[in-house]
Order: C-alpha cells, then sequence, then structure tokens
C-alpha cells in the first residue's frame, strides 16, 4: 500500500506583498472580497497585511481575521515590538492567527540598510520571537534576503529562531537572485542542518525578478521546502512574486515528480485570477501560464488539428482543471432569478442573498443593452460588483456630445451623499470632458496616473470594463466601471476611483464635496482604449 504524500501548504500573500505593487492600494472591503476567494480557493494560510504600517491596514487585517474561518491568518511585522503589537492586535480575533517576523541576514542589507552588526541582528530575531510567543504559538520567522546571506550566519539565525520558538522558517529569495540548483541545495542544507532542533516546517518566498520565481519555488519543493509563499497572478514588488496558480498546477500535473499534494480547489483558481485582477486594475497577459485568455487557445494547423484528434497532444492540463470557461451560456431578459442563480452556483460563485440580488439588478438591465449574455458578462457582472462597498458618491446620469466637427462636452449629475450635483465640461475627447465634469461636480481634482478599456466579450455590443487609477493626498486609487457603453464604463470607473479619494479624505461635511485640489493631469488620451 502506498504512504500518503505529503502536504505542500500555500501561503498567500497577495494582500500583503501583492498590494506592494506600484499603483496598487486596496481598499478594506476590497481586501475581504479577495480574503474571501483565497478562502473558497482552500489556501492554508492567508497573510492580511502589514498591519503596523496605518491604521487603515490594521482596521483591515482585523476584519479579515474576525469573519474568515478556515485559513490560517498571518499579519506580517518587523522585529519591533510595537510592530508586533499592532500584528497582534489584528489578528487576535483569529481562529488561527500567526506573526510573521522578519528581519535582513545579508551583508549587503545588514550594513548599508540596517547599519546593523550580525551578532545584534541574532540578538534582535531572539527577542522579538521570544515577544511573540507571548501571544500565540503560531510565529513564522524570515530571514529577508537569504539567498544572499552566507550559510553558517544563516543557520546560526535560523537555529536561533527555532530555540526561541519559531514554528516556520521561511527563506526568501527577496530579489530573485537564486537559481534553482543554488536555491534547491540550500534548502537540502538547511534541512540537514538543522536537523537536531527537530522536525522543521520550511517556507520558500521567491520573486520573479530574473523570471525564475515559479521555477525556485518549485526547487525549493524539492529540496524539502513544504510551504510556498506566492500571490494570485504572480502580482507584487518590482517584477512579482511567484504566481499561485503556477506554481500549484506544476505540482498537480507533476505529481510524478514532486510527489506531494496541496489543499488548493484548482477549479476556482481562473475566478481567482479574473477578480484579482478587476480590485487591483492589473490585467492578465494574454499568454499568462494557466489563467490567460490564451492559456487553452491553439491557432497554428497543427496544433489545432493534434488537439480534435487527442487533447493531450498539446494541453498539459484540461481547461476546467482550472475553472477556465470553456463554455459560452446564453441568458436573455426572460431569464429568472432560479435561473441566475443556479448558474451562477455552477460556476462557482457564493453569493449572499444581498449580493445575488444586487447582481440580478445589474444582470436584468443587460439584455436591452446587449444580447446573447455571455459566461463573461457574468464573470464581470459579478466580480465588478463583489468589489463595491456602498460609498458617498453615485453616478445617476450622463450626456456626452462629441464628433469630428464638435467640441467634446460631457453634463453629469451625481448623488454625493444623499446631495445632487449636476455640473458640464468641456474637454479634449468625451472621456476628458467626463472627467473634467466630475472634478468639477466633486471639488477634487486627484491626479489621473492610468485610464484603460478593454472589452469583456467579443463583439461591437461587448461590455466595456474601464480601470482608472488616481492620485489624491499622496495615496493611489483604483477605479473601476462595467457598462456596454464605453463612455459610461468610463465614467463609472473614475466615479467609483473619486469615491475611495473621498472616503479616504478626512471630511467634517459628507455633503461639502469640498477639498484641497492636487495638479490637474494632463490631457485623456482616447486612443488608450481596448475596445
Amino acid at each position: 500500500m502506498n504512504e500518503p504524500l505529503e502536504t505542500v501548504e500555500i501561503f498567500d500573500t497577495t494582500l500583503r506583498d501583492g498590494e506592494q505593487t506600484p499603483g496598487v492600494s486596496l481598499s478594506g472591503h476590497e481586501k475581504l472580497q479577495i480574503a474571501r476567494y483565497l478562502q473558497a480557493l482552500g489556501v492554508d494560510v492567508i497573510e492580511a497585511g502589514f498591519p503596523a504600517t496605518s491604521e487603515d491596514e490594521l482596521r483591515a487585517v482585523k476584519t479579515i481575521a474576525r469573519e474568515l474561518r478556515g485559513p490560517t491568518i498571518a499579519a506580517l511585522a518587523r522585529t519591533h515590538r510595537g510592530d508586533i503589537d499592532a500584528a497582534w492586535e489584528s489578528i487576535r480575533e483569529a481562529q488561527k492567527p500567526r506573526i510573521h517576523l522578519f528581519i535582513s541576514t545579508s551583508d549587503i542589507h545588514l550594513e548599508h540598510m540596517l547599519r546593523m552588526s550580525r551578532e545584534r541582528a541574532v540578538e534582535v530575531t531572539v527577542d522579538s520571537i521570544k515577544y511573540a510567543t507571548r501571544f500565540t504559538d503560531d510565529v513564522q520567522f524570515s530571514a529577508q534576503d537569504a539567498t544572499r546571506t552566507d550559510v553558517d550566519f544563516l543557520v546560526q539565525v535560523l537555529s536561533a529562531a527555532l530555540k526561541a520558538g519559531a514554528t516556520v522558517i521561511n527563506v526568501p529569495d527577496t530579489v530573485g537572485y537564486a537559481t534553482a540548483d543554488e536555491y534547491r541545495r540550500l534548502f537540502e542544507t538547511l534541512s540537514e542542518r538543522l536537523a537536531p532542533q527537530g522536525r522543521v516546517m520550511l517556507s520558500a518566498h521567491t520573486h520573479d525578478d530574473l523570471g525564475g520565481a515559479a521555477t525556485n519555488a518549485l526547487a525549493a519543493v524539492a529540496g524539502g521546502a513544504r510551504q510556498i509563499e506566492c500571490t494570485v497572478n504572480g502580482v507584487g514588488e518590482r517584477a512579482g512574486n511567484c504566481a499561485l496558480e503556477e506554481v500549484v498546477m506544476a505540482l498537480h500535473t507533476r505529481g510524478d515528480i514532486y510527489q506531494v499534494n496541496t489543499n488548493i480547489r484548482c477549479q476556482q483558481l481562473y475566478r481567482s485570477s479574473r477578480l484579482v485582477s478587476s480590485l487591483t486594475g492589473i490585467p492578465v497577459q494574454p499568454n499568462k501560464a494557466v489563467v490567460g485568455e490564451n492559456a487553452f487557445a491553439h491557432e497554428a494547423g497543427i496544433h489545432q488539428d493534434g488537439v480534435l484528434k487527442h487533447r493531450a497532444t498539446y494541453e498539459v492540463m484540461r481547461p476546467e482543471d482550472v475553472g477556465f470557461p470553456a463554455s459560452r451560456l446564453v441568458l436573455g431578459k426572460h431569464s429568472g432569478r432560479h435561473a441566475l442563480r443556479s448558474r451562477l452556483q455552477q460556476m462557482g460563485y457564493d453569493l449572499t442573498e444581498e449580493e445575488f440580488e444586487e447582481v440580478f439588478s445589474r444582470f436584468k438591465q443587460l439584455p436591452g443593452q446587449k444580447a446573447p449574455i455571455s459566461e463573461h458578462d457574468l464573470e464581470a457582472i459579478v466580480d465588478d460588483q463583489l468589489g463595491r462597498a456602498d460609498g458617498t458618491l453615485q453616478l445617476e446620469y450622463l450626456l456626452v456630445t462629441s464628433g469630428n466637427r464638435a467640441i467634446p462636452s460631457a453634463t453629469v449629475r451625481l448623488q454625493l451623499c444623499g446631495e445632487p450635483r449636476e455640473t458640464s465640461a468641456c474637454g479634449n475627447g468625451p472621456v476628458d470632458a467626463i472627467f473634467r465634469a466630475i472634478d468639477s461636480a466633486t471639488g477634487i481634482n486627484p491626479e489621473l496616473v492610468d485610464y484603460r478599456l478593454e472589452s469583456v466579450t467579443d463583439g461591437t455590443d461587448a461590455l466595456g470594463n474601464g480601470t482608472v487609477v488616481v492620485k489624491f493626498n499622496s495615496e493611489t486609487h483604483v477605479g473601476r466601471g462595467l457598462s456596454p457603453d464605453v463612455l459610461e464604463a468610463s465614467a463609472l470607473a473614475y466615479v467609483n476611483a473619486l469615491d475611495k479619494c473621498l472616503m479616504a479624505r478626512p471630511m467634517t461635511d459628507c455633503s461639502s464635496g469640498r477639498g484641497a485640489a492636487s495638479h490637474r493631469p494632463a490631457d485623456v488620451r482616447e486612443g488608450r482604449s481596448s475596445v
């Protein structure tokens, strides 16, 4: 009889390391929505954030810790008692809380960043772990820049961390510097030299600076790692992190090599990818492994012929294995609640009654604007709705005039904290006019960082998915809008972004709409639309 396979735990850091992607700023509501998807996906650990960075971050992590059951909820902290206090405050209500401590161990970091000796780094490590174990017996320790750390010193630090009470040891390739062979051998060395401490849970955390994040994570598993730190879609600072969907499907598809299991429900991978893309405003590249739109597309005649004869000729996994929507569902104006609810459940969505009613209301508006309604349309509606919170700013009315013989102008009517605001403005194009009118109505003029339009489905009646990134008071906010009308999608996205600006701004009178304005950006370039 075969022995059961070991399990590699998946530590998802989309909400912490992933949010460090330049230009990404998730609200507490958005972080909670992603966390719920991660829970449904089956991740073992959710690193919900870095609570010491701000009160908003602490509250967001606290909400996730209070509401989710199942996964371990981790909070990141430096080796400072203040950080540890904030981390514990944020996760103390979690069913399974974990404090994740880190300090740099490479000489280049110790000398140039921390101004600290090796001896002092060990002292700080031991002190902080002992302090953290006063709150929880699940303490993870990370030796930042481990792959550029002298191996003997790395063993010294990690041994001290284990003696102090750390239960998980993370060995980060912080700058994506290691080769796969180097990383595997490092884990083999650590497994051997830390063995006298007892059974040790070793964790891999890889970055993609040289394109090797997923490969290195797999090499770590081969070397003895039993936890992988990763993010959905590989989002993260610089070139990003190890992509969760890539490493999970590699372990599943090549089980003959790795001989391990994960607890991931792979059919939820595509759905999770699309939600994270929607909420972060970072599109998934078409040729992205596992979840890209072209991941299961075959254009070459030889490939098409092979797949038609036997799918395994050019597909090492099936689209349905990762929840990829291979089918097209047709729904129309006569479809009712039961049909929609049934199909959404088949698609993997578990909505509350309130969420379902909001989705149903938006669904019923579509048949008059486009037909037929596809599964992609439903995905876009649900993901967009789940990412929305009740805000102070709503778009009620939009009228746009434009043409090659007319000056583009827009009139908008908004509800700002229940008070109607109607203004008009001209611009260099219809979208610029819309944004200027909205600025005028709200009294704030954020810096426009990015503006994109993408089609959700094919055809001239495709749903337009607008994404707007703005900066206001040194904070970045992402707005999204969905509509068959690309101008309305643009307006909704801008309103959504400004709503977040308003909610983030200290206000004594919500209905005033007055506030400090930042400089006006360069005009919107209409040619960036991909619809």
